[in-house]
């Protein structure tokens, strides 16, 4: 008997916009005894057929949908999907060898994320369906970057969220204790195996450009600086000085790695603490800073932490603001998905209000060209950017 998910009435108009994602609660019939993982037809409540996708009973997305097709998906398919995703990078970013190879839906490859450094392949299996075709997929990324190794990152607790296990592991060849990147310029040091998800931030990688050009003869601030990539791009902008604030020591250990790769060992200046207790601490208040950068991890996980996390979200960037004079300027950012660009903008004005401050918008941005935002799905634009300047206290 074929897999089939029919969708209760009127939950089709999202689909037929291009949305790739059924949600458990629009589902009225499941028919052939589909499990997770497999590939179901999917139809609407009038028996119209909508497209072929990966089931997850287990899952608040039951359906992630791969082509609005009745041809069934083959190693070809896939192998084509994925050609043309690296085929896209190579035309978005044609002097780099490092970057987001493949970014899920985006690339109509729903749940597999892979980073490409140089020679090796940092990739998350993040969906039941790809995870259920996990050799098929090592093989075509072999057959297609051809690389050195690939290491499978699956920590990622959006593989809790489909019922599968956490573990990282080797897929294929050596993955060295670390690897040495290229990124407009500036070198990276890249831990494959320990380093936060897939071991650097791709999805900064134009913003970091557009920092740096405020940079010049200003001493800036790196909060929560992970591999002090904002740092090393301000100083390379002339920047006469960098202080560098993680919580993690290890990141704070990596992030003095890299200065020193790229020159600028003799000034690192690394601080191992939580950004909003050095922010608002009045001994670093006496510290003078001409621009202060803020990408904190995601501090809305889901739409129940809205409120709290917007409250953080205000509070951080208030304590920044606190510390900048007129003419300073503040760069901060948002990687959660559940804050939209507009709650974004209230909440940088929130933080301005409360600090007593009056911001100018110099830039505003989203994620690097290797993280493709698809217009019929929100959920692919995560990546929140602004720079300000304080124009008045």
């Amino acid at each position: 008997m074929a897999k089939k998910v029919f969708l209760r009435k009127n939950e089709e108009k999202r689909i037929a916009s291009g949305h790739q994602w059924v949600f458990s609660n629009e589902i009225r019939e499941v028919q052939g005894g589909p499990s997770s993982g497999d590939i179901v037809d999917l139809y609407d409540n009038l028996q119209n057929f909508l497209g072929k996708g990966f089931y997850n009973p287990s899952s608040l997305i039951a359906v992630r949908i791969i082509t609005r097709s009745s041809q069934e998906p083959d190693r070809a398919f896939w192998t084509e999907k994925i050609s043309k995703a690296f085929e896209y990078r190579k035309k978005a970013y044609p002097e780099q060898n490092s970057f987001r190879a493949v970014f899920g839906e985006s690339d109509g490859v729903p749940g597999l994320v892979v980073d490409k450094y140089g020679d090796f392949l940092s990739a998350q299996f993040l969906s039941a369906g790809i995870e259920a075709n996990r050799s098929i997929f090592i093989e075509i990324l072999k057959e297609v970057f051809k690389p050195q190794g690939i290491v499978a990152r699956n920590d990622s607790r959006l593989r809790k969220l489909e019922g599968l296990e956490e573990k990282i592991e080797v897929l294929f060849g050596e993955i060295p204790e670390k690897v040495k990147i290229e990124e407009n310029g500036k070198l990276f040091w890249i831990d494959l195996s320990s380093g936060q998800k897939t071991g650097f931030f791709f999805d900064q990688r134009d913003n970091r450009s557009l920092l740096s050009k405020y940079c010049k003869g200003k001493k800036m601030l790196d909060a929560y600086c992970h591999t002090g990539a904002f740092g090393i791009y301000a100083l390379k902008g002339g920047a006469s000085g960098a202080v560098w604030l993680d919580s993690s020591k290890p990141a704070l250990e990596r992030a003095e790695e890299n200065a020193k790769l790229n020159g600028f060992g003799e000034s690192f200046n690394g601080i191992a603490g939580d950004a909003l207790e050095y922010l608002g601490d009045e001994q670093s208040a006496r510290e003078k800073f001409d621009i202060i950068n803020l990408d904190p991890p995601a501090l809305i996980k889901s739409k129940k932490d809205f409120n709290a996390g917007y409250r953080l979200y205000v509070k951080i960037n208030t304590a920044a603001l606190n510390l900048l004079g007129s003419g300073g300027i503040l760069a901060t950012s948002s990687c959660s998905h559940n804050l939209s660009p507009q709650d974004f903008r209230a909440m940088l004005m929130e933080a301005a209000g409360k600090a007593g401050r009056q911001l100018r918008l110099l830039e505003s941005g989203t994620q690097s060209k290797d993280h493709p935002i698809l217009i019929s799905m929100p959920e692919t634009e995560y990546l929140k950017f602004a720079i300000v300047e304080v124009i008045a206290k």
